[in-house]
């Protein structure tokens, strides 16, 4: 990976992760000062977007770790794992909350379901990409079985010449 990309990569994990905070902090001063008028169920989406935000923040810690592993060489190593574990855990848990604003939606949503349809495609959608890194875990563990036997047949090949 070279310097301008992973220097790009955590700029925005940056941008994110500080994005992810002032959103935080707007709904727990929300939660506290603003009273609900009755119109939207407020309190239970402000909590649901904090929850939202929670997962988006694991998985830029997760993916700051494995661009740090990349740039060292050891990303092929079982370490890895627990980290790309925690991005596809991620990913689900924002599918969840998703759903759950799908469902706080529908209610508004009587005279128009067509939404509420859009919104669980989307949830769909979400927990997919969570399917591809989970192949891509496959893929990873699969290239840390061939970097064990390329390391043995290298200790062998030592060893005779």
């Amino acid at each position: 990976m070279g310097k301008l990309t992973v220097g790009a990569l955590r700029a925005v994990l940056v941008v994110v992760l500080a994005g992810t905070v002032f959103v935080q902090a707007s709904m727990v001063w929300a939660l506290a000062t603003d009273p609900e008028d009755g119109s939207l169920p407020l309190t239970p989406l402000r909590l649901v977007t904090i929850l939202g935000m929670v997962s988006a923040q694991v998985a830029g810690v997760c993916v700051w770790r494995l661009v740090t592993m990349v740039r060292r060489g050891t990303v092929f190593s079982p370490v890895a794992f627990r980290y790309v574990d925690l991005v596809i855990g991620s990913i689900v848990a924002a599918a969840l909350v998703w759903f759950a604003v799908t469902a706080l939606n529908a209610p508004s949503q009587r005279a128009d379901p067509g939404v509420t349809v859009i919104m669980a495609g989307v949830g769909v959608a979400i927990l997919g990409v969570a399917l591809i890194v989970l192949v891509l875990r496959m893929l990873l563990a699969q290239a840390v079985a061939r970097d064990g036997e390329a390391s043995e047949m290298r200790a062998e090949l030592d060893e005779v010449i």
